[in-house]
């Protein structure tokens, strides 16, 4: 559950969740959709992935940050993420992929970094929503 939001040098996305733990799956969800195709990434490996931070928005930009550390530095290519721990501090969970395969695997666009530009992280009556923005 997310959207891709326009702006002249970045590109940023909108993400949504019933929960905290929701919301960040939304968003390492949205962050893969914008370097890869997703859709034919098959999930045959776990990778413990966690995060702290000082409140929900660092906290955020230090979890994606992980996930960009792994399409990066291990080369993996995810299709789905679970958040199984998460308070304002702390976050912890799985993401599910295989190693990066360019054959099968189309990249998109190359994220180079997650900002705080125009970050929010905002509780609303029918959950969380994020506003993030990514240095390409």
């Amino acid at each position: 559950m997310f959207e891709i939001l326009e702006h002249t040098a970045d590109i940023g996305f909108r993400t949504y969740g019933r929960t905290p733990g929701e919301l960040f799956e939304a968003a390492a969800e949205a962050l893969t959709s914008i370097v890869m195709e997703r859709e034919v990434v098959a999930s045959r490996i776990e990778r413990p992935l966690s995060a702290d931070g000082a409140d929900y928005e660092s906290l955020l930009v230090n979890w994606l940050s992980e996930v960009l550390y792994f399409i990066d530095a291990e080369r993996m290519a995810f299709h789905h993420f679970r958040v199984s721990e998460i308070t304002p501090l702390h976050v912890a969970g799985t993401g599910f992929g295989e190693p990066y395969d360019a054959a099968r695997h189309r990249g998109k666009i190359v994220v180079k970094a997650v900002t705080y530009h125009q970050l929010k992280v905002t509780q609303t009556s029918e959950g969380w929503t994020a506003e993030v923005y990514l240095d390409v």
